[in-house]
């Protein structure tokens, strides 16, 4: 399996990782998307980063498959798929850290890295 791959699986992980952050302080499992109203702060933008991740991955994982199926070159794809990873990681740090301008940057630099391996797709 080659590295963009990897980022797929590691996209699919950042749901994940930021609502660990986001209950670390304590959840209810009875009620956890109650509980997770009930969030402030830093936890409570963990949680919205969680969220977003989920948002985002469908269209990543997409255009991989797309990408690899189209016969887009491993480099390409692996620059692009990292570049995506990478901006994802600083997006949720921007979004738990509460900087918006930051995030939204971040946000559209993750999403260029898609339509980049999406428009890849159509050129090979």
């Amino acid at each position: 399996m080659f590295f963009a791959y990897w980022m797929v699986l590691v996209a699919a992980l950042l749901p994940y990782i930021a609502v660990s952050y986001a209950k670390a302080g304590g959840s209810d499992n009875r009620a956890p998307r109650l509980h997770a109203d009930t969030l402030t702060g830093p936890r409570r933008r963990a949680e919205w980063a969680h969220r977003n991740h989920f948002e985002s991955f469908p269209a990543f994982a997409a255009a991989i498959i797309i990408a690899g199926i189209t016969g887009v070159p491993h480099g390409t794809m692996n620059l692009l798929a990292g570049a995506f990873v990478a901006a994802r990681i600083l997006y949720t740090l921007a979004y738990i850290g509460d900087r918006p301008t930051l995030r939204s940057v971040l946000f559209i630099a993750g999403t260029l890295c898609i339509v980049g391996l999406f428009v890849a797709a159509g050129l090979a």
